[in-house]
């Protein structure tokens, strides 16, 4: 009997697929985006039936932003394209219905202005730190995501105007916590990449 070396089979990272059903509701979402807008504009925030069509249109839009992020963990189907697209088309959609609502005097352009920048800034940072890892969303993240697209729901919805105060709140509520999980993000990124760096 001869003590032969065993073969060590080595393993094979698994190749997820681009066409893959997390990545399909990402493309969705970056497609409704333009049909979002158009519905506003048409709208002029004036027109009830179109304000109601684009409300919907971005409710759909910001539910497969949800389904995306958890199919793609649950299945294990996360692809360079989904690290990318997904942040990007998030901030499209959510990005574009502030500048509208704003353009359209129903929201006050300092609170679009620190939403973006906040939005933006968090985006671009976690590109910085891709190559060390990704930063999960927290709660904090995701309440205020849950904030942002209440609030920005209840502006487009042609809600009677005693009722109109309630998407005010509710934005206000959303400014708070993307502020504060803004900051969260920058601390997480910096111990991020200070750990891989060290």
């Amino acid at each position: 009997m001869t003590d032969e070396p065993v073969p060590v089979t080595a393993a094979v990272p698994r190749q997820v697929p681009l066409n893959n059903p997390a990545n399909l509701l990402t493309a969705v979402r970056i497609v409704l985006v333009p049909v979002f807008v158009v519905f506003v504009v048409i709208s002029t925030m004036t027109d009830p039936s179109w304000r109601i069509a684009a409300c919907l249109t971005f409710c759909v839009a910001s539910a497969t932003d949800f389904a995306d992020g958890w199919i793609a963990r649950r299945y294990e189907l996360v692809t360079a394209f989904g690290k990318v697209a997904d942040p990007i088309a998030d901030k499209a959609l959510t990005g574009s219905a502030l500048i509208l609502l704003s353009a359209y005097d129903k929201l006050s352009w300092w609170i679009t202005g620190l939403i973006l920048l906040r939005e933006w800034g968090v985006t671009a940072l976690r590109f910085w730190v891709i190559r060390y890892g990704i930063i999960p969303a927290s709660r904090g993240g995701k309440l205020k995501t849950a904030l942002q697209i209440g609030a920005i729901a209840w502006f487009l919805w042609p809600v009677p105007g005693p009722f109109e105060v309630v998407g005010t709140v509710l934005m206000l509520a959303a400014l708070l916590v993307t502020m504060i999980t803004g900051v969260d993000y920058v601390l997480q990124a910096l111990r991020l990449r200070r750990r891989v760096t060290s």
